[in-house]
Order: C-alpha cells, then sequence, then structure tokens
C-alpha cells in the first residue's frame, strides 16, 4: 500500500517498498510527473541509492580483508523492510535499520531514514544516515528519481531539454558495458546551460558529472516553457540517465559513484564516500518543485 501526502496543488505517493516515490501527480491538471515503471522498459521510479552507486568492479567488494557481495545501487532498492515511523499532515518518514542478512553484505550498523516532506509545490527529501555500530561507517547516498518526458500526448522526447543554474563545462565519465565508470572523459556541457534530450542520448549509458557548479537543474520545453526543478545543493555528483527511447528522464543526485574499471575492489577506497563516526547522524536532502 502506498503513502499520500497532499497539498492545494499536488498529490504524492510514497511506495514503502525501497521507500520510493511513485507518483507526484497535478490536483489542477492531472499531469503525472513520475515515470510510472513500465515493466517492459524500467521497473524503477525513484531508487534510493544506498551504501553504493551504481555497480562494483567484479560484483563485490572488499572491507577489512573480507568480501562483501552487494546488488546494483546498493540495498534499498526494491527492499520489503523499510517502515513508517512517523506521519503528519505533510510529511512521511520511513526506516530502514541493520539485521543480520544486511550485515552479511555490508558490515556496519546502519539506520536510513527517509523523510518526504510536502509544502505546496515543492516535494523534499531528507536521507538521514545514523551509525549504530562501534566503528566508524563508511557509504555512499544518491536519489535516482525519473519524471515523464514528454508529458503531454503529441509531444515528442526532442521537445525537451534540461537547463542548469548555471552555464557549464562538463565532461561526462563513460560508463562500460559492465556498468563500471571508465577512464576516458566526453565533453558534454561546452559553455552551455542547456542539454537537450534526444533518443540517443543515453546510447552510451548514463551522463555522469563529477565537477559541476550548478546546483540545480530543470526540466523544460522548449515552447511550454519550466515543468520542473531538481535543487541538490546536498549533494556533489549528478547523473543523468533514461532507457535509450524511453519516455523518461532520471536526474540523479550522488554523494559518491560506481567503481572505476581501475578499482583495486576496497570498499574504504572508493570516491566519495561519506564517513559517521559511532551514534553520529546526517542528514543529506534534494527537492523537486513543479512548476507547470
Amino acid at each position: 500500500m502506498n503513502y499520500t501526502l497532499q497539498s492545494v496543488d499536488l498529490t504524492v505517493e510514497i511506495n514503502p517498498v525501497g521507500m520510493e516515490i511513485s507518483s507526484i501527480k497535478s490536483n489542477i491538471t492531472g499531469i503525472e510527473y513520475m515515470w510510472q515503471a513500465d515493466p517492459t522498459v524500467w521497473k524503477g521510479q525513484a531508487p534510493v541509492l544506498f551504501p553504493i552507486i551504481g555497480a562494483l568492479k567484479d560484483g563485490f567488494t572488499l572491507i577489512d580483508h573480507k568480501k562483501y557481495i552487494m546488488p546494483k545501487h546498493g540495498l534499498v532498492r526494491n527492499s520489503t523492510k523499510p517502515q513508517l515511523i512517523d506521519q503528519t499532515d505533510n510529511s512521511l518518514r520511513f526506516r530502514l535499520t541493520w539485521d543480520d542478512e544486511f550485515l552479511q553484505q555490508y558490515p556496519f550498523k546502519f539506520q536510513l531514514d527517509m523523510i518526504f516532506t510536502l509544502v505546496g509545490k515543492t516535494l523534499s527529501v531528507g536521507h538521514e544516515v545514523t551509525n549504530l555500530g562501534e566503528k566508524t561507517m563508511s557509504y555512499s547516498l544518491g536519489g535516482h528519481p525519473a519524471f515523464n518526458c514528454p508529458l503531454r500526448d503529441g509531444e515528442k522526447y526532442e521537445d525537451y531539454f534540461l537547463e542548469f543554474e548555471q552555464k557549464e563545462t562538463g565532461s561526462t565519465w563513460e560508463v562500460e558495458k559492465t556498468g563500471l565508470i571508465g577512464l576516458d572523459q566526453k565533453l558534454v556541457l561546452d559553455d552551455t546551460a542547456t542539454l537537450p534530450l534526444h533518443s540517443h542520448l543515453f546510447d552510451e549509458d548514463a551522463l555522469i558529472f563529477k565537477q559541476l557548479k550548478s546546483r540545480e537543474v530543470s526540466l523544460k520545453h522548449k515552447e511550454k516553457g519550466s515543468v520542473l526543478s531538481l535543487n541538490y545543493t546536498d549533494f556533489d555528483y549528478l547523473g543523468i540517465w533514461a532507457k535509450p527511447g524511453a519516455s523518461f528522464v532520471c536526474i540523479e543526485p550522488w554523494l559518491g559513484i560506481g567503481d572505476s574499471t581501475d578499482s583495486n575492489n576496497e570498499f574504504l577506497e572508493k570516491e566519495g564516500l561519506l564517513k559517521l563516526e559511532p551514534q553520529q547522524s546526517e542528514t543529506k536532502s534534494y527537492s523537486i518543485t513543479v512548476i507547470a
């Protein structure tokens, strides 16, 4: 059963399985902004990425000389273990906590709360991580929301573009067929704030940016203007992805990144890791604002 948040403007649904956004719908126009998980294309909607992002080299990582196997994007996606622990008129808080099964995949006693808060046309997505163990905990964290594109009948994917808050000169780090991050870069943004969408943009997998100045990106229609914006002030990396030819686009704020092709499999040497001392908590948030 999904849980619902409502404002005058929007109705939002959260799926407790994976603590995933499943719907953001306008109460005025009836437009659905979230991809509706066609399983023949891609069954995800907004996976929570923890404690890794992307793929592990050879499917495993080493922690204290022991091998641990984790699926792509970590432990939260598709998990039926999260529980709703608090609900107010405009917020929902879900919790996923370590157990013996998780310890076989990731040897840290974690607690991850996902806090969804709806105010007007803005949905805030908070990730509160707590280290319940007795040793320093290292992890990565990220979001993976997929937005419908195009939104309306008669529109084309090519009618849309992404606009960054600042002009950018940025290269993507190429993704290998294994899902690992390659060592080569390809210039994508050349002193521009716009990224036109087209059906072949993701033929070689995601666009991965490590050093953008912008911390907000908007989805826009060439003639009808802004659709929505995503603010990721708390996040250092940005992924942009879709299945080639699919009618959605993912805007993915990350803290951390997948293993590179030259990884030595050592977890504590992964790029972009966050650290928490015992009994410490830290919250990182992004927000989605519907404009049209």
